[in-house]
């Protein structure tokens, strides 16, 4: 999509408004607004009615998805997939770096996952597929219940 501001382009392009539309889409909690916005701009939602995202099927992910997927299975278990996926030691000379040393692994780990084009979306199947069934991040567990 390109980044949250292009969600209004989106939206448009699946037709004028009004049109019976079903959009669901996960979002980070600072971008929210640009949703919101889009959404009443294009008559997806009434003006004034688009603070609920959900109602809308917008899923609200509190720094963004990696983060979520971070905290639902933990640092140990982040670091085995990036490990069996052979940049155990990329993500060690991240962590050795001055401006990283002394934020947590959590943090560290969020930069590493969006170091590298193409990385982010590589580890989302990866961190996925090594998640309990009953540990799905709400966002992604709300938006695969909409599916």
């Amino acid at each position: 999509m390109g980044g949250a501001t292009n969600i209004g382009r989106q939206l448009e392009a699946y037709g004028p408004a009004g049109q019976d539309l079903r959009v669901l889409g996960l979002c980070d909690q600072r971008e929210a607004r640009f949703f919101r916005r889009a959404l009443e701009r294009t008559g997806l939602a009434p003006p004034g009615e688009a603070a609920d995202l959900t109602a809308y099927g917008f899923f609200t992910c509190v720094e963004d998805l990696e983060d979520e997927l971070v905290r639902a299975l933990g640092v140990p278990a982040v670091e085995e997939v990036v490990a069996a996926a052979g940049e155990l030691g990329a993500l060690r000379t991240l962590q050795r770096q001055p401006a990283q040393r002394e934020r947590p692994a959590e943090a560290q780990l969020r930069r590493f996952l969006g170091s590298h084009s193409g990385r982010k979306a590589r580890y989302a199947r990866l961190l996925v597929e090594a998640l309990d069934p009953d540990a799905v991040p709400a966002p992604l567990d709300g938006l695969l219940t909409r599916l």
